[in-house]
């Protein structure tokens, strides 16, 4: 199944705490349909010391958001749905904005 999300997208949140809020996609979880994305639905977690922390203590990190919660943000800075279409010149299918119909990259 193909998402409308990828990796290094900037994507604004619908719903939730951080409604409204935009960030860059750090990592697409395809089987839970979930993706972390820079800055938002922050959490804390409570660490051992180990060699990497030799402290220990609470750590902020990014939890994941569901993907139905988050929309494509284009390259003017709105929110759009995406479509899919192919590529005249490559023959290969690429993301595009509904809303001003530019090619997403």
């Amino acid at each position: 199944m193909k998402l409308h999300i990828k990796k290094g997208d900037t994507v604004k949140v619908l719903a939730g705490d951080d409604k409204g809020m935009q960030g860059k996609v750090l990592m697409v979880d395809r089987e839970k349909l979930r993706a972390k994305v820079e800055g938002i639905n922050m959490v804390s977690k409570h660490t051992k010391p180990n060699s990497k922390n030799p402290q220990g203590g609470i750590i902020k990190m990014e939890a994941g958001i569901h993907i139905s919660n988050l929309m494509v943000v284009d390259g003017k800075g709105n929110a759009t749905r995406i479509g899919r279409k192919l590529d005249e010149k490559t023959n290969k299918s690429v993301r595009y904005s509904k809303k001003s119909g530019e090619v997403i990259k």
